[in-house]
Order: structure tokens, then sequence, then C-alpha cells
């Protein structure tokens, strides 16, 4: 069985007794960075063979840890934080997965997403979650012309070193509209900025941005 590992997306405390339970289980733990999955195993005394699972090589690995599934073999995919197969690579061994009829567990946890949602006091009811939209300045303005004027809440993930391109963007197709920037989440220095583009915008020309962003953009109707 494939079995789908949520883990803390920063604070250690955040994995569930289900989560510590299967990766003690398993054969195989499949991990994106396995330097940074070998930190919690230790910390949780999980002493597991480790594999490196990741965007450059899911393809390939991917063919030789089904050939391990259909042995009757038991592996976990964890991805570096949160849940996998949300914006990283584990999307593509749980399709291939499925469609060998190897059986697919999921072990819930936390992601970024919604725990920047909640936090971000826009609306919850409706909303359209993104992930990192095209790196290609024109592909990205695209989408977010399509966004602009969404009736629901809006989700983007962005890394600091693109965090000021992006909002400005934002800013310059969508207007002035009401956002929240959640950065660390569950960590030591958790934030979270809310208030208009230009506002926000403003203050991280004067703070350096750090760390993975998680941008919340209010409807617009």
């Amino acid at each position: 069985m494939l079995f789908v590992v949520s883990t803390p997306i920063g604070n250690l405390k955040d994995i569930t007794l289900r989560a510590l339970e299967t990766l003690k289980s398993v054969d195989l733990v499949a991990a994106e960075d396995t330097r940074h999955s070998g930190i919690l195993l230790k910390h949780y005394q999980i002493d597991k063979p480790l594999t490196s699972y990741h965007s450059y090589n899911r393809i390939k690995k991917a063919e030789e840890l089904l050939v391990l599934l259909k042995q009757g073999k038991s592996v976990a995919l964890i991805s570096d934080s949160g849940t996998p197969g949300i914006s990283d690579p584990g999307s593509y061994l749980i399709r291939l997965s499925i469609d060998n009829g190897i059986a697919v567990s999921f072990i819930p946890g936390p992601t970024a997403l919604i725990a920047a949602l909640v936090l971000s006091g826009l609306p919850t009811q409706r909303f359209s979650y993104e992930g990192f939209l095209p790196v290609k300045q024109g592909r990205r303005i695209s989408r977010l012309k399509e966004l602009a004027g969404e009736e629901r809440t809006v989700i983007i993930y962005e890394s600091c070193h693109r965090l000021l391109k992006l909002l400005s963007e934002v800013f310059s197709v969508m207007g002035d509209v009401e956002i929240a920037c959640a950065r660390e989440l569950t960590k030591q220095f958790e934030e979270v900025r809310r208030g208009k583009v230009k506002e926000i915008l403003e203050y991280f020309k004067n703070k350096k941005p750090r760390g993975e962003f998680v941008i919340v953009v209010g409807p617009q109707k």
C-alpha cells in the first residue's frame, strides 16, 4: 500500500499519532528531501530507510517505487512539509499507483494553504487554490488577469525572492484589493500581514521578505 502522509509545516509537534504509527510501520519512506525529512524521523526516533522522491526524479523513481509496491512492500510518501500532492511531485506517484491498482491511504494533517486561509480573516466559504503561478512574466500576468474579478478568495504560493514582483503585479492587474501575506506558519517567527495590496507592498519594501509565503487575495465582487 502507498501511504500519503501529511507532516508538519513548521512545528514538529503538529504531526498526528496516526502519521507516526504509519511511518513506523512502513518498509520505506519516500521523501522530497531526505535530509529535511531525516530531522523529523530522528526527532521521533523512527529508523526507516529513506529514498529521495522529488520533481527532478519523479518519473524514474515512481517506476522504481511501483515495483516495490507490486511486490507487497508498503511505502510512505511525504513532502518537505504539509500534505503530499499539493504543489509537489507526489501527485505523480499517487496517480501512477491508482492506475496500477495499488491501494492508496491518506493520513491527514497540516497544509499551509488552509492555515493561511483561516488566519487571513478573509471569506472562507468559497476559495480557489492556485499554487505557484507561472514563473514567466507573460504567463503569470495572463493568469492574474483570469483571476481578476474573482468572486472567491484566491490562495497563491510564492517564494520570498519573487514576492515584491508578485504583489506589484497583483496591484497592477487587480487593483488595491484586500490581501493577507502569511509566512513561517506555525514557526517561532510566524507572521501574517493583512490589508490592501499597496500597504503590504510598502511594508515588504522596507522589510526584506524571508521564508515561503502564502498570499490570500480577498473576493473582488
